[in-house]
């Protein structure tokens, strides 16, 4: 044959470098870790009933440790902590501090560092928030946020640097974005039911509405669990999951006192966004599983 021989077409390459390109893709525009974190804390809701104070305050106790595996579609990104740090003293109240870490891996590391912490506290009959702290370092972007609650004139207030806003209206029994997840710890689950609460972040106050979808059987890296599905409503949800139509959020929780978040699942229009749990510690002993699926 006359010339040289015709070069195989180049093959698009996966793997590892796939990997890094598709992230770098999404980033930028909508961040991997604020679909953790966000989503996380908008998945749980808590529950509105007549009487709504928590009747299961053995859910959790100080010490408890409990850390997340984070993936985008099947990319490890990062671990996520959801920790309840000793009791504290603060507005003249005993009070819960959360916690919520996430982090990057090396790999993601290497083009888009994060390293964000959300600390809350609430009173320690757990009937609302006392003070929210949000420390956000991704990418280039900071924020030390702070929302601070005045009971007496029933106002929260959303701090950022140099950005003060005006006190907005809060009703009575309203929690922080972490807070109302470990409310919802206490919360009675029923196959069918509906949970909600008021729920603010010093810049807007909605209802926080999640369904209960469905119990199940599912397996994590720490264990197979009895499990309830939940669902949150998106109406009230912007960003991301604003502009995806057929976005959805899922919670797995386990079905005994503990309530234990297990896996979080979200899908919007940049794909699917997973947290694992992946190891606990410090947790109560879990009761007898609950048997009731009906409302």
């Amino acid at each position: 044959m006359n010339g040289s021989a015709r070069k195989p077409p180049v093959r698009r390459q996966h793997g590892e470098a796939g990997s890094k390109r598709a992230l770098n893709r999404l980033i930028p525009g909508k961040r991997i870790f604020f679909l953790f974190v966000a989503a996380f804390l908008l998945a749980a809701g808590s529950a509105h009933a007549e009487d709504d104070r928590p009747t299961n305050l053995t859910a959790f106790q100080p010490g408890e440790r409990l850390t997340f595996a984070l993936k985008w579609t099947i990319v490890p990104a990062g671990t996520a902590v959801l920790e309840v740090l000793p009791g504290e003293h603060m507005a003249g109240l005993d009070a819960f501090h959360f916690v919520l870490t996430a982090r990057s891996n090396a790999f993601v590391d290497a083009f888009y560092t994060v390293r964000d912490r959300v600390d809350a506290w609430a009173d320690a009959a757990m009937q609302r928030s006392l003070l929210y702290r949000k420390k956000q370092r991704e990418g280039s972007t900071r924020r030390d946020i702070t929302v601070s609650f005045d009971w007496d004139a029933m106002t929260a207030q959303y701090v950022n640097g140099n950005d003060v806003r005006e006190p907005i209206a809060i009703t009575e029994g309203s929690f922080d974005p972490l807070s109302i997840f470990y409310w919802s710890r206490f919360a009675p689950l029923a196959v069918g039911g509906r949970l909600q609460r008021p729920v603010t972040d010093g810049k807007k106050h909605v209802l926080g509405i999640a369904h209960v979808v469905r119990r199940e059987s599912i397996r994590v890296p720490a264990g197979r669990f009895d499990t309830f599905l939940l669902e949150p409503d998106l109406r009230h949800v912007g960003g991301v999951f604003e502009k995806s139509p057929d976005a959805k959020l899922q919670l797995w929780v386990t079905a005994d006192r503990r309530r234990l978040p297990v896996k979080l699942k979200s899908k919007v229009v940049v794909g699917s966004f997973t947290g694992e749990l992946t190891g606990m510690i410090g947790t109560v002993t879990p009761a007898e599983p609950e048997l009731s699926t009906r409302p």
